[in-house]
């Protein structure tokens, strides 16, 4: 999405892994970058290729789903790091204050204080050389159609859940609401991420479509709010804790991290495997129902990859990977972007090398949703792999509610002396935790086509209790 006019030029850039948008806004040969990923060649290649030169990273709060390119940007540019009041770090930034106004060629920048999400969260208002409100750049204080979880920056009795949803209240109320209608809402996440629960579809909308449309903009008293926020959240992924703080380092460079990679023999492959390491089969989903190494973890370059691996994967986990050939380096690079920098390597050659060698591969059993149904007049045992808000909308009868993100810490949960079968809503999820019960030593079958399809053959669901 581009937004172009004689005063500036504003690019927006997703990242669907991640449903994120990171933001290049140039005026007058001078840019700014909000948000970014570690990964950063590309917006010092846009700078280079219209002739600007990067001047400031904007940052939001501290993002906890993935790894800012603060550090990285600044180092290669010498653009200062800009964070919002309260912000607190190892490196050297600009401590912005509330309403403060930072020039970028012809344009300003308005820092609006929006705390609620983190304690240091801002709001960036682009102002046109006239003076005029044109766009704001909410991070995940706002959402279309939703606001961000308040969970994530949690102290103890020190900053509590309904602390952070009450400021949230108060900073949309104090800081975005009284702008007018025609601002152009710039977030930083997309239908798909975590950091809010049900975020819509689209990367863009008015302020006041938003007023109308965005539960979180309504009239409605501030008890009421914080209780909307803090009710039916589910748990964050692991990983989201460990990034938090990550963002909040001094952290290495991505191309000193990737120096580290190793190509692997089929030899040091299977060694570092028995030294404890987790494997990941990255290959698209459809190759891995023909077959995957025994141990490995199927979680697709084609999916929520990095977020899907930040779930299920500890961040302390030594890792190596399975790709698509000419994948490989795309595969640890999505890895380092969520600062899972302790990765090993790939093998080479990948799943055909391991074949060729004459090494056992696993087979993938599955179900049809209509002989599922049959099956469950047998009152078998089986697992429901999706999020506690899907639950809440109904589960079958006599479901194990077990979240993708949970499979491997409830492990022991799982029997190994009977049949398991597992489903999610439409399959990918399935997949996943199919490969996981594999790794260990369950005897699992994957149910084709998830709820949707079961659901479609006639079986109805049940409010559960959770």
């Amino acid at each position: 999405m581009q937004d172009q006019n004689s005063d500036f030029y504003i690019e927006q850039i997703s990242t669907g892994c991640l449903s994120l948008f990171t933001y290049y806004i140039e005026s007058n040969k001078e840019a700014v970058i909000i948000d970014p990923l570690r990964d950063s060649d590309s917006y010092l290649e846009m700078a280079k290729s219209r002739g600007a030169t990067i001047k400031y990273v904007f940052e939001t709060h501290f993002h906890a789903d993935f790894v800012s390119g603060h550090v990285e940007i600044a180092k290669r540019t010498g653009a200062q790091i800009v964070f919002g009041p309260g912000a607190k770090a190892e490196f050297k930034f600009y401590e912005a204050k509330d309403n403060e106004e930072i020039a970028v060629g012809n344009i300003k920048f308005r820092v609006l204080h929006t705390p609620g999400h983190t304690p240091e969260s801002v709001t960036y208002l682009l102002l046109t050389p006239a003076g005029k409100e044109h766009s704001i750049y909410t991070g995940d204080c706002l959402f279309l159609g939703e606001v961000g979880r308040p969970d994530l920056a949690v102290k103890g009795a020190e900053i509590t859940i309904q602390d952070l949803a009450g400021w949230l209240y108060d900073s949309l109320r104090n800081k975005i609401l009284p702008l007018p209608d025609d601002v152009i809402v710039y977030p930083a996440h997309g239908a798909g991420s975590a950091c809010g629960k049900n975020i819509q579809a689209g990367g863009s909308d008015t302020l006041g479509n938003q007023k109308k449309t965005n539960y979180a903009l309504q009239k409605m008293e501030r008890e009421e709010f914080v209780k909307i926020l803090t009710t039916g959240l589910a748990n964050p992924p692991q990983y989201f804790f460990h990034d938090a703080a990550y963002n909040k380092q001094e952290y290495e460079l991505l191309e000193d991290v990737l120096k580290h990679m190793e190509v692997l023999s089929l030899e040091d492959f299977e060694k570092k495997i028995a030294e404890g390491a987790t494997l990941i089969d990255c290959r698209p989903t459809g190759e891995g129902k023909k077959g995957f190494i025994p141990g490995s973890i199927g979680i697709t370059l084609d999916g929520s990859y990095a977020p899907q691996v930040g779930g299920i994967v500890s961040p302390k986990e030594k890792i190596v990977v399975v790709a698509p050939h000419g994948r490989e380096k795309e595969a640890i690079v999505r890895l380092a972007r969520i600062g899972y920098d302790n990765f090993i390597g790939y093998l080479d050659g990948g799943f055909e090398a391991y074949v060729k060698s004459g090494k056992k591969i696993e087979q993938y059993n599955a179900i049809e949703a209509t002989d599922f149904k049959q099956k469950l007049a047998e009152k078998p045992w089986f697992i429901d792999v999706r999020n506690r808000g899907e639950w809440e909308n109904g589960v079958f009868e006599g479901a194990h509610l077990i979240s993708m993100n949970e499979l491997r810490k409830r492990i022991d949960e799982v029997p190994k002396d009977k049949p398991v079968f597992v489903h999610c809503r439409g399959g990918p999820r399935s997949y996943v935790c199919y490969t996981i019960l594999k790794k260990y030593g369950v005897d699992a079958f994957d149910v084709q086509g998830g709820l949707m399809a079961v659901t479609n053959a006639g079986v109805e669901t049940k409010k559960p209790e959770l």
